[in-house]
Order: C-alpha cells, then sequence, then structure tokens
C-alpha cells in the first residue's frame, strides 16, 4: 500500500471543509470521494452554480443518509465577503475549485475569469486572515489551511522537458493570466501574513461529470449522436492527462501532507496528442473518423504541457489510473448518464456552442487521418 493509499484511511488532519466550487467537476468528485470515506469529516459546499456548477454532481452524497447529515451545500459567490466569512469562521481547511476555467470562454468573455479567478481568491485569502486574528486572540485553536486549486496552463506552451514548481510562469489566455495571478495573490498572503497556504497545479483533467465543452466529454457526447467533432488546426497539441479521481486524490494528500507555502504538480503520466484522444475515443465508441472536422484553431493555443511530478512523488502520491482505463471508464459513464448530459447540452450551451463552433464548422475541412 502506497503512502498515499494509508493517508486516505488515516485519522483525517482538518474535519471540517470549506469546499468552494463543489458542484463543479473536479470539486465535486473531491466531495464524493471524501464524503464517501465516512470517517466523520464534514463539508460545506460554496457553488455560485453558473454554467458548469450542478447540483446533479453532488446528488450522491444527498442521496445517502449518513453523509448528508455531515453535508451543506450554500449556493453564493466567493466574491461576495458576506457569504463567505461565516463559512470559513467554520472551516479548519478551505479548497478552493471554484473557477471560471474554459479557455475558449476566457477569449469570448475575460472580465468574468478576473472577478472569480482573482478577486474571490482575495477575498477568501482575507476571510481567512480574519480567522488567523482570532487564533491569536485565543478565538479559535487554529487559523484555516487554504488549498488553492490552479492549473499546469500557468507555465504557458512547453515544447520540450516538464514543467518544475520554480519554472518561470508564461501564461498565454485569459484563464491562465487568472488562475497564475490567484496563485500567486495566495503565495503573497502566505510571505506577507503567514498564512497555511499551499498551491497545486493539476494536468488536464477528464472522466465522469465533466461539463461537455472540453475536449473529450465533447467529442464522446458528439460522438454517440452522431455529430461532427471539430478538432482545432492539426490536432497535435499534446497534454498530460489526469484522471479526476487522481486529481481529487492527490488535492487531499496535499491538503493533509504539503508544507505551507508550497506548490505541487500533479501529473497523470498520460501524454497524448489530441489526435491520439480522438482515435481512442471514436475506436471504444465504434464510431467513424469520417466524423472529424479540423476547424479554424484558438488563438494562441498552447501546443504542450507537460508536469514535473517528483515533488509530489517525493510527498507520497503519484498516479494510478492510466489513460486507456481512466478513459474507458469515462465513455461508459457518458454512454450510461445521457440523464445527466443531454439537459445540459440545450439553453445556454447551445447558445455558446453556435457562438464558438458555427462558423468553424461551416469553414471546415475532412481531417486528414
Amino acid at each position: 500500500m502506497t503512502e498515499a493509499s494509508r493517508s486516505s484511511n488515516s485519522e483525517p488532519r482538518f474535519r471540517r471543509l470549506l469546499v468552494t466550487g463543489g458542484a463543479g467537476f473536479i470539486g465535486s468528485c473531491f466531495v464524493r470521494d471524501v464524503m464517501a470515506r465516512r470517517d466523520g469529516t464534514s463539508i460545506a459546499v460554496l457553488d455560485k452554480l453558473t454554467y458548469a456548477g450542478n447540483l446533479a454532481n453532488l446528488a450522491p452524497v444527498e442521496a445517502d443518509s449518513e453523509q448528508a447529515a455531515r453535508f451543506r451545500f450554500v449556493h453564493g459567490d466567493i466574491a461576495d465577503p458576506a457569504v463567505v466569512a461565516p463559512l470559513v469562521a467554520e472551516a479548519d481547511a478551505i479548497v478552493n475549485f471554484a473557477a471560471e476555467s474554459h479557455v475558449d470562454r476566457s477569449i469570448l468573455e475575460p472580465v468574468d475569469f478576473l472577478r472569480t479567478d482573482v478577486v474571490g481568491v482575495q477575498v477568501l485569502l482575507e476571510a481567512c486572515r480574519a480567522e488567523q486574528q482570532r487564533s491569536a486572540a485565543g478565538e479559535r485553536p487554529a487559523a484555516p489551511r487554504f488549498l488553492q486549486v490552479s492549473t499546469d496552463e500557468v507555465y504557458g506552451s512547453v515544447e520540450t522537458g516538464a514543467s518544475r514548481e520554480d519554472d518561470r510562469l508564461e501564461p498565454r489566455s485569459p484563464y491562465s493570466a487568472a488562475k497564475a495571478a490567484g496563485e500567486l495573490l495566495a503565495h503573497s498572503y502566505f510571505v506577507t501574513y503567514g498564512l497555511d497556504v499551499v498551491v497545486t497545479r493539476g494536468s488536464n483533467t477528464y472522466g465522469p461529470y465533466h461539463y461537455p465543452e472540453k475536449l473529450i466529454p465533447l467529442f464522446v457526447t458528439n460522438a454517440i449522436d452522431d455529430q461532427e467533432l471539430p478538432l482545432y488546426g492539426d490536432g497535435l497539441q499534446r497534454r498530460d492527462w489526469l484522471f479526476v479521481a487522481d486529481h481529487a486524490g492527490a488535492i487531499w494528500h496535499v491538503l493533509e501532507h504539503g508544507a505551507p507555502g508550497e506548490i505541487y504538480n500533479v501529473r497523470g503520466g498520460n501524454e497524448r496528442t489530441n489526435r491520439e484522444v480522438v482515435t481512442t475515443l471514436l475506436e471504444q465508441l465504434d464510431k467513424p473518423w469520417s466524423l472529424v472536422r479540423r476547424v479554424q484553431d484558438r488563438p494562441g493555443h498552447d501546443r504542450r504541457y507537460a508536469l514535473d511530478g517528483s515533488k509530489l512523488a517525493a510527498l507520497g502520491w503519484t498516479s494510478a489510473v492510466t489513460f486507456e482505463t481512466g478513459l474507458a471508464e469515462t465513455v461508459r459513464w457518458y454512454c450510461e448518464n445521457e440523464s445527466w448530459w443531454r439537459p445540459i447540452k440545450s439553453g445556454e450551451f447551445e447558445s455558446y456552442y453556435r457562438r464558438q463552433y458555427g462558423a468553424r464548422l461551416a469553414g471546415s475541412s475532412e481531417a486528414a487521418r
């Protein structure tokens, strides 16, 4: 048994968690997995329920009476101090998943990303600082730990090698720039005020419950319906793929064992081109390559991301799920849960899809194999 596995079954260090963005993709997986351990941990989820937040992602927790007794959902904005302050006051640790997270949307509407990914982080940190002052006054045992969930995209495009935690940040989209700003702000509160802050930077994450605008869920659900698959450019952009349960487990491990002020890369160890990903999922769905259309590339599209995961490995965690296993589970989940994704792919999503891909698909060409 690995150290990471042992830590999951041991007495938790933090018993009362505030999980912001906990109705989103990675956040809800974290909540479901932690609650399923039945170790007494209680979780309050704060989520604004924007397009990617979905209460259905938390249905397994609310359907279980033992877990539901330890769970609370609050509908609100992390950029609202009046909502945030009392929740932070009750928490031993805050795990901040809340973010506007899609690069394409950040290109269309960058201002929304600054409010959540920068202003929201500052509001959370100020609430933690207030609790630090209460702790110094003897009004609570210790100030809460703050874990900022970030992304490998803050490093920018990496042509060769793998990014280490002390490498220069070179974000190239409004999304990644906002995430970089948020984590730098968090680190400044560690340096300036001595807050207990840790940061994780995760690889491209995939799996069940993923909002269907990212590559894998979009292409799987489109392919199920024999719809066109809009592949950006030549499709040779390379990503390191990380299964969502692995990502959630790594965040828990850093929460429990990470050193204050430190940053930890969360590496999947599954580097693939987008073309390779699409080829594999079409094979698993038994769908033809003729569905794939080459469309105009995204502006400033990063060519490659790659993380060095040795620092987190030294802390006792490495990814466990291979890409083949994780993708098969993901494809199977979308095939078996059409009632989850079909309502999502209407209304706001349909409008966004037309805006993002309508002209691109109209001017698309057949993607060569």
